[in-house]
């Protein structure tokens, strides 16, 4: 390479990040939020149980906004207490919550 050429590198970005659905606690509702599990992430009844059981635990991984956020007001209609985070990017320490 010459001194008269350069190298540019251009870091590219998603127009929509991946984000991540935790469950943060089951609430008086355990049955209700098993159910719940199970249906937004298609697992078995034990599974969705084990999942449940364990809280604080990240249910879902790689969604767009909008299904992170319906498979969170699926979990909270049933008492759950769960959000959805903005998955992390190489090099950052913690995840912006919404």
């Amino acid at each position: 390479m010459s001194d008269e050429e350069s190298t540019e590198y251009y870091t590219l970005l998603c127009d929509d990040p991946s984000h991540e659905v935790v469950l943060i606690d089951c609430g008086p509702r355990e049955m209700d939020v098993i159910r719940a599990v199970r249906k937004v992430t298609g697992l078995s009844l034990w599974h969705s149980r084990v999942l449940a059981r364990q809280a604080p635990v990240t249910l879902l991984e790689g969604l767009s906004a909008y299904r992170a956020q319906s498979a969170v007001a699926v979990l909270q209609s049933t008492g759950a207490r769960a959000e959805w985070r903005q998955e992390l990017v190489p090099g950052e320490r913690t995840a912006p919550s919404h």
